[in-house]
């Protein structure tokens, strides 16, 4: 086919072709931007919703723990544990005399009678109060109290021994009193609760 149009005219065919693809083109790009605002637009939406959803969500947890009393609680919690702790503390100081008793009778010399057990001041300790035959028998005493084979005590020292003569004698046996203060091993079966099992 020959065209047989003016070259003016040619010229403004090819240019209106242009100008109609330049405007597809625009319309694509144009399309294009609206749907990615769309889409952006969207999804911010979609975003503030959650956000909103889980401030309301926390929300109410927070007011479900201090409907809950939670601080309470956790003060509830750490008084037993203290109070816990505490009883340890306590029976791992605690005496079995039931057990001591027979124990210090076995090791006690046969010229001395025991007239009085006291809980010293002093922490794992215990005075002990003795009558003897003679000076000899207290001093016995307490070399048996000290004994590493009794596991009872891992030292007794003599506090004072005195010996009366005469009327002033209230046992003519006996006329010697011994004081001896004997500190517990730390591992003596005689605790209520050892501190080797704490």
């Amino acid at each position: 086919m020959i065209n047989l149009l003016p070259p003016d005219l040619k010229e403004e065919y090819r240019y209106a072709r242009r100008n109609r693809r330049l405007l597809n083109w625009l319309a694509a790009t144009l399309a294009a931007v609206i749907g990615v605002f769309i889409i952006t637009a969207g999804g911010m939406l979609l975003m503030d919703k959650s956000i909103n959803t889980y401030k309301t969500h926390i929300a109410s947890e927070q007011s479900g723990l201090v409907s809950q009393n939670l601080a309470a609680t956790q003060k509830q919690v750490t008084d037993i544990s203290n109070n816990l702790r505490l009883m340890v503390q306590v029976l791992s100081k605690e005496i079995l005399f039931s057990k001591l008793l027979t124990q210090l009778g076995s090791i006690t010399p046969s010229n001395a009678i025991l007239t009085n057990l006291a809980i010293s001041q002093t922490q794992s300790a215990i005075d002990i109060t003795a009558e003897t035959s003679n000076y000899n028998a207290a001093t016995q005493l307490q070399i048996n109290l000290a004994a590493p084979s009794n596991q009872i005590f891992s030292k007794a020292d003599i506090e004072n021994i005195t010996c009366n003569t005469g009327n002033q004698v209230s046992n003519s046996n006996y006329p010697c009193t011994a004081s001896i203060r004997a500190e517990f091993t730390k591992n003596n079966p005689f605790l209520f609760i050892n501190s080797k099992n704490t």
